[in-house]
């Protein structure tokens, strides 16, 4: 049974109990990602994430790490579009000193200025790193050529020069403005008692942030193709069509289609273009929802030479789909599959902790595991196949990452 309890500054404690573990998992969600920045400030989010762990008033870096790796817990945070989260997950008896040194992070970082340095110069790597590795990269490339230039389309690592214009000030403006109680969630899962819950309360209940308001603007969607000349061994591909947002009533039926499609190893992606042609050795589909938008992407990495073959298979495969839909095989084992991964996600308090979080950050609401699984047993055949239709007969964005940055011919319309 999950709790919650709403502070008088708004912000919002989610509590599962676990008493048959003996691990806590404890997450500060916050409903700020690249989404809710600028051309000028991109990567800020992330940025400032990475600030929270380079010490706070009264512990450096390292003794912020100690104090994790001294009572064999677990700590880390990660950014994506639309929100970020900073968790830990530690042994029960622990529990209130994570929350207490999360707590610490998230009131009392420090931003000083050397560790602000060090750190750009490591963020500077890791925007390199990203930029080496292709098969990563075209997935923002995508998002560029479906949202163009609205926010959703920004690299969340951001840019060299955005980087290097991030000062302590503008860390501490932004937090104020978007870290604010209405925006916060504090999920704990595991061996806990109310107990941390009050702690939490006492913790994040009346702190104020800033007057912020709602700036969200929906999306338009494009179908632009982006290609990159890049001295790769392979071609990297993807496809992009328009998805569905969070919460739609047919989400679950997308998720069905998507893993028939290609989302798992005996799709229809991995069984034709991998196994029965040896084309890519990673070819999948995936659905990204978020509040306002969706986007279903197909990739597939393969020879130069190859490109052609590829993308004439993935345009069979969806063409085969829309036209014969889908098997009654197909849809009771992707059924089965989904509730497997569900009930398997349930034995960590780590999946409990982010999934409880995401859902009461996004949705404000939590569904049970009985709800979930009749939501999936709902999902007919004919729903599925209307969706494929649906999605796959419009026009699509894409990208490409290759030695000559020519699309298939087919591709560029």
């Amino acid at each position: 049974m999950i709790k919650k309890f709403t502070c008088d500054n708004g912000v919002r404690i989610v509590m599962e109990e676990i008493p048959t573990v003996r691990s806590a998992a404890i997450g500060i969600w916050i409903a700020t990602g690249s989404r809710d920045e600028t051309p000028e400030n991109n990567g800020i989010s992330h940025f400032l994430e990475h600030m929270f762990f380079k010490g706070t008033e009264t512990k450096s870096a390292k003794e912020i790490a100690e104090s994790f790796d001294s009572i064999g817990g677990q700590v880390n945070a990660f950014t994506s579009k639309e929100y970020t989260c900073y968790y830990a997950k530690v042994l029960d008896n622990h529990a209130a000193y994570a929350l207490d040194t999360l707590a610490d992070m998230f009131f009392n970082s420090a931003f000083a200025e050397e560790e602000m340095s060090k750190e750009k110069s490591v963020v500077s790597e890791e925007i390199k790193m990203y930029e080496d590795t292709p098969d990563d990269i075209v997935h923002d490339l995508l998002s560029k050529a479906f949202y163009k230039n609205h926010p959703l389309g920004y690299p969340i690592l951001g840019t060299e020069e955005t980087l290097a214009s991030f000062t302590r000030d503008k860390l501490k403006q932004y937090m104020h403005d978007m870290y604010t109680p209405d925006r916060v969630v504090i999920s704990i899962a595991g061996n806990v008692s109310d107990e941390l819950v009050k702690r939490a309360a006492k913790l994040f209940g009346s702190y104020e942030g800033g007057q912020r308001e709602e700036s969200n603007i929906p999306p338009e969607i494009f179908t632009d193709k982006v290609a990159r000349k890049k001295e790769t061994e392979q071609a990297h591909l993807c496809l992009g069509f328009e998805g569905l947002p969070i919460g739609h009533k047919d989400v679950y039926s997308l998720v069905v289609l998507n893993n028939i499609l290609g989302g798992s190893m005996s799709s229809r992606l991995f069984q034709e273009v991998r196994e029965q042609r040896g084309l890519a050795y990673s070819v999948f589909s995936y659905h990204s929802s978020f509040q306002d938008s969706g986007l279903v992407t197909i990739y597939g990495g393969t020879g130069a030479d190859q490109l052609n073959e590829l993308f004439d298979t993935i345009q069979m495969t969806l063409a085969a789909l829309k036209a014969e839909g889908i098997s009654s095989k197909e849809l009771h084992n992707s059924k089965e599959q989904l509730k497997g991964s569900l009930m398997l996600s349930l034995e960590s308090t780590n999946s409990r902790m982010s999934r409880n979080g995401k859902n009461e950050l996004l949705l404000k609401k939590h569904r049970t595991l009985d709800e979930i699984v009749s939501m999936i047993d709902e999902v007919t055949m004919d729903k599925v196949n209307a969706l494929g239709s649906q999605i796959f007969s419009s026009d699509y964005s894409a990208a490409l990452i290759s030695p000559d940055g020519k699309f298939p011919v087919a591709v560029t319309v």
